[in-house]
């Protein structure tokens, strides 16, 4: 590894190679500085040994380098990175996940919220008002009220009406505290009556004896001999006496005791109206920003989301503002009327709960219902107040506010609960009256903005998976006794036709795309079938006829607003039909592929045998090449495929093919079930007839079943013989 003699062609054998001793030595004179892998220094060569003209030097000014020298300079090189390598891992920090940093930032959002809440809590006190007065103030000024006299006249009433509102609260509390002593005594009558009732009982009796054992342990021994009393002295002095006395408090510090108390309320006070009073003069300019935030990329979607959300809530808070102020009305006048002290303050606070839903009912009911047992020596007036409470919130909240307010709040009660406590925990007893407004306005955001769509799926009372979503949920969990419990709330709204079409084929859906995507096991085809198959037998007691009920349930609720109403399928009489058609089975359903489309075949069997058409199930494996000849066609006049994907006309076609070889009179519906190849048509596959959802391929099957005339034969519509209208 020498030198190369002059003249002589340098080969470059490479660096595989064992080096030598000398080798290293030449390698450590031709490189002066290496990089190390702790300091990571540069490695830097040295200048030649030998001079050389200048036109001999390379561009960077040096000498060029003989063949043996890079040679070693190569072999250096590599013994550099494997010491790299060896000595200095890679210690490249691990990318920090997204769920990381959005929580960091959720903690700096609530720690801002909790330590500045003194600001926070009047700004979102403005908010919520000027939602509420926002309507007012356009009221006016479509009466030609200039906006510079509307705001101020709206917001001088409104908070002249909470000042006399806080004022009879104030007045309320004083004769309440007057009257405490004397409802303590019947209390405390009460509290024995009803410890003499329980006093006779073997708890009571246990409790006593452990309490006299209790005493008689702690009491101190006697002890045997008498202590001797001290001698008093008679020069023993005695203490004397001592009285301070503060002198009486001037009129500055009776005022300024009077009036620290209100600075903090007061000043709260004045920072919400003037918050207040730049929103509603500026609501235009604060929309305009809005949406420049939300999307000035789109204008039209942000200025939509702006202007539903305002709307919704704003229509919201006055209705619900109104709403409590009749309920607390209500219950103040129910509550004088039956002889509970101070009922116009729980009438009042019984209107401000009511704006925390599920739990403010009760807590409002606890202090009325407290009053009504010390003041009333027997049961009457407890009884009363309960009446009065219960009737009055369900009559408010079952009846009057669904109507204003349709069929749900917007809000789950879980998610009540939470943003109560959360909100009450951030900010106190005010957080407990501005939870249910501001979680309602974070929903209604993460309605419309994509990136805070978490809150409505995890606050708001919208199912968070889709009715068909938790159909195959259930059927994948083989539970199909929930989902049966969901089809029945269904039901009561919408046929079972209905609900086969938009719930239970579009969950089989899901599960075929699944298989599709390898994401569906083929053995949890099985599971899947059989749980299908119990849920049409425990729904095999439902009629397929229109209902006129009502459901509560929020999922069912989700999928009848978003179904569409299907027309009324006939029903047929099996002694109308034409003798072709009045075989036990007249209708076999096929099968084409997978266990999957089994179940749709069952769902399509059974609500033709409701309508007075009998139908059978042939499995995948009945029109198999060997299973095809034991295939039972006797008395079948038509043949009906299910299918679930369309992906695959050919294979289909293979199918009919068969099938007219073994019945060549009956006839052939493909049912390609939520079709999404449209391309597809009856020649492609060579079939009669091609129906893409359950009420066609029903109502085809139950037309051709009914008799036809001549003219009806040639291509007229069939005549209603043996056929009755359902209901």
């Amino acid at each position: 590894m020498g030198e190369t003699a002059p003249g002589r062609r340098c080969r470059d054998r490479g660096v595989g190679h064992i080096l030598t001793g000398g080798a290293l030595e030449a390698i450590n004179a031709d490189i002066m500085t290496v990089r190390t892998p702790l300091a990571g220094r540069r490695r830097t060569l040295s200048r030649p040994r030998h001079t050389s003209s200048p036109l001999s030097r390379n561009v960077f000014g040096r000498a060029p380098l003989t063949c043996g020298q890079m040679r070693r300079l190569r072999q250096g090189n590599m013994i550099l990175n494997i010491a790299d390598r060896i000595v200095r891992p890679d210690v490249t920090p691990a990318p920090r996940g997204p769920g990381v940093s959005s929580a960091i930032i959720a903690a700096l959002i609530i720690t801002g919220l909790y330590v500045g809440r003194e600001i926070f809590v009047p700004i979102a006190l403005a908010i919520l008002l000027s939602f509420v007065l926002t309507p007012l103030v356009e009221r006016l000024e479509s009466w030609r009220v200039p906006r510079s006299a509307a705001v101020p006249i709206v917001v001088v009433a409104a908070f002249l009406a909470i000042f006399a509102l806080g004022s009879v609260i104030a007045s309320q509390l004083t004769q309440l505290a007057e009257g405490l002593p004397g409802y303590q005594q019947t209390m405390q009558r009460k509290i024995s009556s009803l410890r003499s009732v329980t006093s006779v009982g073997p708890l009571e009796r246990a409790a006593g004896v452990l309490q006299d054992l209790g005493k008689e342990l702690n009491r101190p021994e006697a002890d045997s001999v008498e202590t001797p009393r001290p001698v008093p002295q008679p020069d023993q002095t005695k203490p004397i006496p001592v009285e301070v006395r503060t002198p009486p408090p001037t009129a500055l510090e009776n005022i300024a005791s009077l009036i620290s108390p209100l600075l903090h309320p007061l000043a709260t006070v004045g920072v919400v109206v003037i918050f207040v009073v730049f929103i509603l003069f500026q609501r235009e300019d604060l929309r305009n920003r809005l949406i420049k935030l939300a999307g000035a990329n789109d204008l039209q979607a942000a200025t939509s989301a702006i202007s539903d959300a305002t709307g919704r809530l704003s229509r919201l808070f006055l209705s619900q503002l109104g709403l409590n102020t009749v309920f607390g009305i209500v219950i103040g006048l129910g509550l004088s009327i039956i002889g509970v002290p101070s009922a116009i303050l729980w009438g009042i606070l019984a209107g401000i709960m009511r704006f925390v839903p599920y739990i403010g009912a009760f807590v409002a009911a606890f202090f009325p219902l407290t009053l009504a047992i010390a003041v009333d020596p027997g049961w009457s007036m407890l009884v009363w107040t309960v009446g009065l409470i219960i009737i009055t919130d369900v009559l408010v909240g079952h009846v009057i506010e669904p109507m204003l307010f349709g069929r749900s709040s917007g809000l789950s009660p879980f998610a009540v609960v939470v943003s109560a406590t959360f909100w009450t925990a951030l900010w106190g007893p005010i957080g407990l009256v501005l939870a249910t407004p501001m979680t309602v306005c974070l929903v209604v955001l993460g309605h419309h903005v994509e990136s805070l769509k978490f809150f409505d799926i995890l606050l708001g009372d919208r199912p968070a998976l889709s009715p068909p979503e938790i159909f195959y949920q259930r059927m994948l969990a083989n539970d199909p006794g929930e989902a049966v419990e969901k089809a029945e709330e269904y039901l009561k709204e919408r046929t079972l036709s209905e609900y086969y079409e938009e719930v239970a084929l579009k969950g089989l859906k899901l599960a075929q795309k699944d298989l599709k995507r390898d994401r569906l096991p083929v053995a949890r085809l099985t599971e899947i079938r059989d749980s299908v198959i119990e849920l049409i037998d425990d729904l095999a007691d439902e009629r397929d006829d229109a209902r006129e009920g009502n459901t509560v349930d929020a999922e069912a609720e989700a999928a009848i607003e978003a179904s569409v109403p299907m027309p009324e399928l006939p029903f047929v009489i099996r002694e109308g039909l034409p003798a072709a058609w009045q075989a036990e089975h007249p209708v076999l359903c096929v099968a084409e592929r997978t266990d999957l489309d089994e179940a749709a075949a069952r769902i399509l069997t059974q609500i033709l045998s409701k309508h007075g058409l009998g139908a059978r199930v042939a499995k995948k494996e009945d029109i198999s090449s060997s299973g095809i000849f034991r295939l039972d066609g006797e008395g079948v006049a038509l043949v009906c495929i299910s299918a679930l994907d369309d992906g695959s006309p050919s294979y289909t076609r293979h199918v009919v093919r068969k099938l007219r070889r073994k019945m060549p009179e009956a006839k052939i519906l493909v049912c390609y079930w939520m079709a999404e190849n449209s391309a597809i048509t009856k020649d492609t596959v060579q079939a009669d007839a091609i129906a893409t959802s359950l009420s066609t391929a029903a109502k085809y099957c139950l037309d051709l079943a009914q008799p036809r005339s001549k003219t009806d034969e040639e291509g007229a519509a069939p005549r209603d013989v043996g056929l009755r209208v359902a209901g």
